[in-house]
């Protein structure tokens, strides 16, 4: 099990990536995005209801929308969705449906942003009767080949306090002009028992500081289900 300090410092550019875990009475949440293209590095997050959404920060210099624009979060009933695209309202429009989380995300295929084929990265957190679970999810192409999607979905019941897993869309530095995706299983994290801005402070310092573009950040009680939130846009 590792430390976010460490695994946040292993790379300079993640892309985007989600930390889930427990700390203490709370569910713990992170989402980031990062940016190497003037387009990626111009957005900011902002509330949007219970979720947030991406916008740009100066619209005048958006070139393109598509994989840039959508809402990270979103609360369905005791459910917390979170992911890195416009899978999320896939996975809130049909888990409303009676869906399970894997079964929405069958729907779904990683980026078709050619060669990197992106990733989707997808969790969800579910709160009952003061317990949590969550699992998390990854679309990927096949070693880049683009007519064939790997999927995978890790399942985590009732984890222990102080931990947490990390999953996030790439692996490296560019290989032959080609991102590689993210391989194996969740990293296995210490989530440690802090106040939600000292871990907000804690994700953001340990993202590169040329790359990091925004950081989203929630706490839920496991008892009441009331959540507390943070943003942190680079572009102010």
């Amino acid at each position: 099990m590792n430390t976010i300090e460490n695994e946040l410092n292993s790379l300079s550019y993640h892309g985007r990536g989600i930390i889930i875990g427990k700390a203490g009475n709370n569910a713990v949440i992170a989402y980031f995005i990062m940016g190497r293209s003037e387009n990626s590095r111009n957005r900011v997050f902002v509330e949007d209801g219970e979720g947030i959404r991406t916008q740009a920060f100066d619209e005048s210099k958006m070139t393109d929308p598509h994989l840039i624009i959508y809402a990270p979060v979103r609360v369905l009933g005791n459910k917390t969705i979170v992911t890195n695209g416009d899978q999320t309202d896939t996975i809130y429009e049909l888990m409303d449906k009676q869906q399970s989380f894997e079964q929405s995300l069958r729907t779904r295929e990683f980026e078709d942003d050619k060669p990197n084929y992106t990733p989707r990265i997808s969790g969800i957190v579910h709160l009952e009767n003061g317990s949590m679970n969550y699992a998390m999810s990854i679309l990927k192409s096949a070693d880049g080949d683009p007519d064939s999607c790997r999927r995978y979905t890790f399942a985590y019941s009732n984890p222990k306090s102080g931990t947490g897993s990390f999953i996030h869309t790439y692996a490296g530095d560019e290989i032959n002009g080609r991102l590689p995706s993210f391989e194996g299983e969740p990293k296995a994290l210490e989530i440690p028992e802090m106040s939600l801005d000292d871990f907000t402070k804690l994700v953001w310092d340990n993202l590169n500081s040329d790359n990091k573009v925004s950081l989203f950040t929630r706490y839920i009680d496991l008892k009441t289900g009331k959540f507390e939130s943070r943003i942190v846009n680079k572009n102010k």
